[in-house]
C-alpha cells in the first residue's frame, strides 16, 4: 500500500515539469507564427485601418453579416441592407482616391512666446503638379485640438497661404503640425491623411516681470560683501600674521618684516561669487485645495523664472531644483524652456521642505537661496525647512497665492515675503533687502 502511494507522489511530481517542458515546446514552435501574423497584420491590417474610420468598420461588418443571413435564409431586406451598406463603401473609396503633389510649409513667426503674447504662424501650400489640383482639406494639430484650412483648386505652380493665431492662455509646450491633407467621404466611413510637414514645437514661457538691480536680491560678487571666513588668498585684505611653513610666498608683506624683524603673510576675508538657488515646490499641497491651487502654483513658477532671468542678465551663477530635480539653467532660455516643461501634479509626497534639502546638498555653495512656495504652508513648515539651509547662505522664502495682500515678515534670520500679485516683486524684494 505504501509502495503504491509512493509511486502515485512521484508520478505527482513529473506532471509540473512534464507540463513545463510541454508548454516551452509549444512556445517554441507558435512563437515564430505569433512573430509572423504580426508581421503580416503590420503589412497588410494596418494600412486598412488608417482608413477605415470606426465607423467605417462597424458598417463593413454589418455588411458582411447582413450578406451572410441574407445568403443563408434568403432575406430580401437582408441582402437589400447589404447592398446598401457595400454601396456606400464603394462611394467612399471614390472619395478618398487621387493623387497630390504639393509643396507645404509651415512658419511659426516664433517658437517661444509668453503666457498672454501672440503666437502667429502661416501655412503656404503650393501646387507642383503639371495639372490643376483639386480641392483639398488641410488639417493642422496643434496640442490635443486641431485646426482645419480648406485649400481651393490650386493651377500649376499655383500657391495658397493661410495665417493663424494660436492662443497662448497658459504656460505649456505645445506640439504645433504635421500639416496634413485629408480625404474622406461625406459619411465620415473612410479618411485618407498624406503627411506634409513636420512636428514644432511652441513654448509658451510663464509670465515674468523685470527686476533691477537693487531687488535681484542680496547680490554678492568679488567687489561686493566679503564674509568673516578668513584665506590666505582672496582680493579682501583683513590682516597681517606671523608666516606659516606652507604660506605663499608671494603674499609676504616684505615692508613688515623688515621693521619686526619677521617673515608677515597678509590674510584675506574670503569672498565669494553670487550663486542664487532657487527651491521651488510644486506640491498643490503647500499651495492649497481650492480651485485657483494651480494658479498659485503658476505664479511661484513666474517668480522663479523673473528671478532666474535677472540672475542671466547679470551672469550671476543660478541653479534651481523642484520634485523632480534640477532645471537646466546655464542660459536664461534653457531655463525659461525648462520652467515650462514642469508639470504640476496632485499627490506628491514632497513638499517644500524636502525641496529645500534637496536643493541645499546639491548646491553647498550658494550664496542666496530663495523658497519658493504656497499660502498653505505653516511656519513652522518655513522654519524646518530653513533649518536645512546652510550657515551663512542668505534664505527668502516667498509664499504665492493670488490676491493675497503684500506682507514681510521674519523667522529668525528667516525672511518671509507675501506675494498676491507678480508685478510686486520687484517692490517685496526691495523692502526685503531694506
Amino acid at each position: 500500500m505504501m509502495s503504491r502511494r509512493a509511486a502515485l507522489r512521484r508520478a505527482a511530481g513529473k506532471v509540473p515539469s512534464l507540463l513545463s517542458e510541454s508548454s516551452a515546446v509549444l512556445g517554441q514552435y507558435l512563437r515564430p507564427l505569433g512573430d509572423r501574423v504580426r508581421a503580416v497584420s503590420q503589412r497588410y491590417l494596418s494600412p486598412v485601418a488608417r482608413v477605415v474610420s470606426p465607423l467605417g468598420f462597424v458598417v463593413a461588418g454589418t455588411a458582411i453579416l447582413l450578406w451572410v443571413l441574407g445568403a443563408g435564409f434568403g432575406w430580401q431586406e437582408a441582402l437589400l441592407g447589404a447592398f446598401m451598406a457595400s454601396v456606400l463603401l464603394v462611394v467612399g473609396v471614390g472619395f478618398i482616391l487621387g493623387r497630390s503633389d504639393f509643396e507645404v510649409s509651415l512658419d511659426l513667426n516664433r517658437t517661444r512666446v509668453a503666457v498672454g503674447d501672440r503666437a502667429v504662424g502661416a501655412m503656404q501650400v503650393r501646387n507642383r503638379a503639371a495639372r490643376r489640383s483639386a480641392a483639398v482639406m488641410m488639417e493642422l494639430p496643434v496640442g490635443a485640438g486641431a485646426a482645419e484650412f480648406r485649400i481651393p483648386r490650386l493651377d500649376p505652380g499655383g500657391s495658397h497661404e493661410d495665417l493663424f493665431t494660436i492662443p497662448t492662455r497658459r504656460r505649456q509646450v505645445l506640439e504645433v503640425g504635421p500639416v496634413r491633407s485629408v480625404r474622406q467621404d461625406p459619411f465620415g466611413l473612410l479618411r485618407r491623411q498624406v503627411r506634409w510637414t513636420d512636428t514644432y514645437e511652441l513654448f509658451i514661457h510663464p509670465k515674468t516681470t523685470g527686476l533691477d538691480g537693487s531687488s535681484a536680491g542680496f547680490i554678492r560678487d568679488l567687489e561686493g560683501m566679503p564674509t568673516r571666513d578668513l584665506s590666505n588668498s582672496d582680493v579682501s585684505f583683513h590682516a597681517l600674521r606671523g608666516y606659516q611653513p606652507g604660506d605663499d610666498r608671494r603674499h609676504i608683506h616684505w615692508k613688515s618684516t623688515a621693521r619686526t624683524g619677521e617673515l608677515m603673510v597678509r590674510q584675506f576675508e574670503e569672498t565669494r561669487r553670487s550663486h542664487l538657488a532657487v527651491a521651488l515646490s510644486l506640491n498643490l499641497g503647500d499651495y492649497g485645495t481650492h480651485a485657483e491651487a494651480l494658479e498659485d502654483v503658476e505664479l511661484a513658477i513666474s517668480v522663479a523664472a523673473s528671478i532666474g532671468l535677472q540672475a542671466a542678465v547679470e551672469q550671476r551663477k543660478l541653479d534651481v531644483y523642484s520634485q523632480f530635480g534640477p532645471v537646466r539653467a546655464d542660459t536664461g532660455r534653457h531655463l525659461m524652456d525648462g520652467l515650462t516643461r514642469l508639470e504640476v501634479r496632485a499627490g506628491l509626497r514632497e513638499n517644500v521642505v524636502d525641496v529645500v534639502r534637496h536643493t541645499a546638498d546639491a548646491v553647498p555653495g550658494a550664496s542666496v537661496m530663495f523658497m519658493l512656495t504656497g499660502a498653505q504652508t505653516t511656519a513652522r513648515e518655513l522654519r524646518e525647512a530653513w533649518m536645512h539651509v546652510p550657515v551663512g547662505v542668505r534664505a527668502i522664502a516667498i509664499r504665492c497665492g493670488l490676491g493675497l495682500a503684500p506682507a514681510r515678515a521674519s523667522i529668525g534670520e528667516l525672511t518671509v515675503l507675501t506675494l498676491g500679485n507678480l508685478d510686486e516683486l520687484g517692490l517685496m524684494l526691495r523692502r526685503a533687502v531694506a
